[in-house]
């Protein structure tokens, strides 16, 4: 089935949804099979299990916005055997929302192989690790080229299928005119890689909650629009009643009067093949110097 879709496209009827967390990460609700049952209900095609990633801290920093990595297995084996049990009925994916990480991308990379890891979503949460870095819901000001950058830098790891909450610094800070090219130098890298950006749901129902508009941003949505981005659609489910079908066809609307392309298939990323380049990279000089020999 193709699920990619415009804004006048018929597939628009299809549903998916890539980002749910489960309360291993220690701010959802529900068990995990809840989560399908609620998507059952509500009409979802696809449904992506993507908790917050867990990492191998040098530090021994103990998480408190994430699964331990001791946890990973039972959550792997949950996802599996749910895949199983509804196999048919409704697709159920492998996932991770992980952020950009310097120091343990490489592991990363072979834990995504390893595990079998359907795929990974970009959630530029931290700067650099929650172990020491700031998170970027709440910066100042002068620390937003520092997102932009990370974002950037996270993208060219080609790990991710799709870039969650792209606009998350507004969650705190107040749009501003100077935020425009650091926003537009991010859709345009996007829209030149083919990376979809996530319209989050999660933020939508904060708006609505408060009466502020922070992220989603229509101002964003509209440098996306312009360059030719493609959006998807994430609820950001914390709860199995975040996957109400009334706010995904609220968000929806929102894309379609922004004209912004709307897709349900992400990119899939071949791990294994990246490792391999990346491995014939790393040889590359080595291999010339004996040549040179």
């Amino acid at each position: 089935m193709n699920m990619e879709e415009t804004h006048t496209g018929k597939a628009a009827l299809i549903q998916a949804n890539y980002h749910t967390h489960t309360r291993r990460c220690l701010h959802a609700g529900g068990t995990d099979e809840e989560y399908v049952q609620e998507a059952l209900r509500q009409g979802y095609d696809v449904l992506g299990f993507s908790d917050h990633c867990p990492w191998p801290y040098e530090s021994g920093y103990i998480p408190r916005m994430r699964m331990r990595l001791e946890q990973f297995a039972g959550y792997r084996e949950s996802v599996l055997a749910l895949r199983d049990a509804y196999r048919g009925r409704i697709e159920i994916l492998l996932g991770l929302e992980a952020e950009y990480f310097p120091r343990y991308m490489d592991w990363l990379l072979d834990f995504a192989i390893r595990e079998g890891i359907d795929y990974l979503i970009f959630g530029n949460h931290y700067h650099e690790s929650d172990e020491t870095g700031q998170y970027f819901g709440k910066i100042a000001r002068d620390q937003f080229d520092v997102y932009v950058r990370t974002v950037l830098d996270g993208l060219e790891t080609g790990m991710f299928s799709y870039l969650a909450h792209p606009e998350l610094p507004l969650r705190s800070l107040d749009w501003d005119e100077g935020m425009r090219p650091g926003f537009e130098a991010i859709c345009q890298y996007c829209a030149a890689h083919d990376i979809p950006l996530e319209y989050n749901v999660l933020g939508l129902q904060l708006a609505r909650r408060t009466g502020r508009e922070g992220y989603p941003h229509h101002h964003f949505w509209e440098i996306a629009g312009s360059c030719g981005c493609r959006a998807i659609i994430g609820m950001d489910a914390h709860h199995p009643k975040d996957l109400r079908v009334s706010l995904y066809r609220a968000a929806r609307r929102i894309l379609e009067e922004a004209g912004v392309t709307l897709v349900h298939e992400i990119p899939r990323v071949d791990f294994k093949g990246l490792r391999a380049k990346r491995t014939a990279a790393a040889q590359t000089p080595e291999i010339l110097h004996k040549n040179e020999d």
